[in-house]
């Protein structure tokens, strides 16, 4: 019976995600411990309890309907802290232009190594290529370039995730210090998904980590039929 009710209700997809999300922040608030990343989390309990369950994946997808709506609109709006940064902008406009375009060829140049060294075919590297940018412009990206559309979106997430919970650990290591490097280096490489990261770190951080995921995406757009091309 309750197999049937979660089955049968348009509301599967937003309740469960929304209540594992919670489980993640909860977690996460009560170790302080970066691998309970509560997206990370929701994903892992979401597949568990689905295959569990025996519940399809349409059902679940028919409800999580709104909240993938909501995606490109949540992207919008890290406009705010990038316009409360904006004389930040201004004063280090050239060395932020070169870091998030160093940032984007890196992201493009690995994978296309990676994708040379295992002899993979075109078009697992066109899924994979816009990994490190946001899903809403890596999807249309993907799809352009005849990628899988599905599979780029959960390699974006991946590498989010993988961003958001080593970035700070890896600038330490690295003696990356300067707020603007360190938004900027966590954006053009980890996406919205570590710019929440970011934004823990600072308000510069979080502002020019906004930025680079504009900007990383808009590059992404222009040069990545270019690296297309390559493999």
């Amino acid at each position: 019976m309750i197999h049937d009710f979660f089955l049968n209700s348009v509301y599967l997809g937003v309740l469960l995600t929304l209540g594992t999300y919670a489980i993640g922040i909860w977690l996460r608030r009560l170790t302080g411990w970066g691998i309970f990343n509560p997206l990370l989390v929701a994903t892992l309990l979401c597949i568990a309890i689905l295959s569990l369950g025996h519940l399809p994946y349409s059902a679940y997808a028919a409800g999580a309907g709104p909240i993938s709506y909501l995606l490109t609109p949540a992207t919008i709006c890290l406009a705010v802290p990038l316009y409360e940064q904006i004389e930040q902008l201004k004063h280090n406009s050239r060395a932020i232009g070169m870091g998030v375009t160093a940032g984007v060829l890196a992201s493009m140049i690995t994978v296309l190594l990676l994708v040379l060294i295992l002899g993979m075919d075109h078009r697992a590297y066109v899924t994979m290529l816009p990994k490190s940018i946001t899903t809403a412009i890596g999807m249309g990206v993907s799809e352009e370039l005849g990628g899988n559309t599905p599979v780029t979106i959960m390699v974006i997430i991946i590498t989010g995730i993988v961003g958001n919970i080593l970035s700070e650990r890896f600038l330490r290591i690295m003696h990356i210090k300067h707020p603007i490097a360190k938004g900027i280096a966590i954006g053009s490489a980890a996406h919205v998904i570590g710019t929440s990261k970011a934004m823990e770190m600072g308000k510069t951080e979080g502002a020019m980590s906004s930025l680079a995921i504009v900007t990383s995406g808009i590059i992404t757009v222009v040069v990545a039929s270019v690296f297309a091309s390559l493999a």
